[in-house]
């Protein structure tokens, strides 16, 4: 019996690849609205992020999402993906 294949994406801040349900999915549309996206099928460039607070710690200080979403990025938006680790 042929193996389902596991989608991988690569950490923003890490470059680590990780199964996708590992990972964060940070999503800028058109408007320039980011959102974390919980389903992983929001339109729009969407960066993905690791599961950790050490992550998200080194996201912050080295504004790599800022820099992949080509957007500033409000502090609400750090806020919930602190939220959305400490659930899991």
């Amino acid at each position: 019996m042929k193996q389902k294949k596991i989608p991988m994406r690569t950490c923003v801040v890490t470059k680590e690849k990780c199964p996708k349900k590992d990972l964060i999915r940070v999503v800028r549309d058109n408007t320039g609205n980011v959102t974390v996206d919980l389903t992983g099928k929001a339109n729009g460039r969407g960066a993905y992020i690791k599961n950790s607070i050490e992550a998200l710690d080194i996201a912050r200080k080295t504004k790599v999402l800022e820099r992949f979403l080509e957007v500033s990025i409000p502090a609400e938006v750090y806020d919930s993906l602190e939220k959305v680790i400490n659930q899991k």
